[in-house]
Parts: structure tokens; C-alpha cells; sequence
């Protein structure tokens, strides 16, 4: 086998939960391999480069190996490589943190500054 089907490929290594899901978001533009949107059924071989938009993660991955079934979790590593920057992984969980403007309940309103963090948090992301 020298080549599969990306959707194929993406639901293999448990990037999405359906393949359809990654039918759609290869139709949808989220997902690039080598720097090209691409379709669903494109073929990919060892050594592409994809790039796949999650949510708000950008993550991007190298093929080591490839699958046509589904494989378990802890063997996912043994068909690709996450090449995904550690900045993005820690722009996520900034996110997370200070989820647009949401505060504690019983905290009361925020103060100008706090406002203004906020504020420019909301515009950095």
C-alpha cells in the first residue's frame, strides 16, 4: 500500500471522530497538505505534511506510516508525527484560561482593567 485516501487517513489516526467529519473539513478547507487545500479523496504517501484546523488548533502532522484500520490511541504515534509548535499548543490553553470574558460567578464586574486585558485578549486571538 503507497497511498490512502486523507479522509481515510485522518479518521485512521483519530484526528476525527467519523470520516465523513473528515470529508467534510477537507471539503470545508481546513485540512492542507503541503501547503494546498486539498479534497477528500486525495492520496497521501509517508512523508506528507498535513495541516489540519481543529477548532481553534492549527495542528500539523507528518504521515510515518499508513493504515487503512483504525488503529488505538496509544498507537497513533507509530503513524505519524506531530509537528505541531508548542506555541500553539500553549495559545489553546491560554484560551482556555481566560475564555472571552467569562469570570467566576460571585466575582462581580470587572474593573477597567481587567476590562482592558479582556479586551485585548479577545482582539490577540
Amino acid at each position: 500500500m503507497d497511498t490512502i485516501r486523507v479522509d481515510k487517513w485522518l479518521w485512521v489516526v483519530r484526528l476525527f471522530k467519523t470520516r465523513s467529519l473528515a470529508g467534510a473539513a477537507c471539503r470545508g478547507g481546513k485540512v492542507k497538505i503541503n501547503q494546498q487545500t486539498i479534497k477528500p479523496s486525495k492520496e497521501i504517501k509517508i512523508g506528507d505534511i498535513i495541516e489540519v484546523q481543529l477548532n481553534q488548533l492549527n495542528k500539523v502532522v507528518q504521515v510515518k506510516q499508513l493504515s487503512t484500520n483504525r488503529v488505538a490511541a496509544k498507537l497513533v504515534d507509530q503513524l505519524m508525527t506531530d509537528l505541531t509548535p508548542t506555541e500553539e499548543y500553549e495559545r489553546i490553553q491560554i484560551m482556555k484560561e481566560y475564555k472571552a470574558g467569562q469570570r467566576k460567578p460571585g466575582s462581580g464586574r470587572p474593573t477597567k482593567k481587567e476590562r482592558r486585558e479582556l479586551d485585548s485578549l479577545k482582539n490577540n486571538f
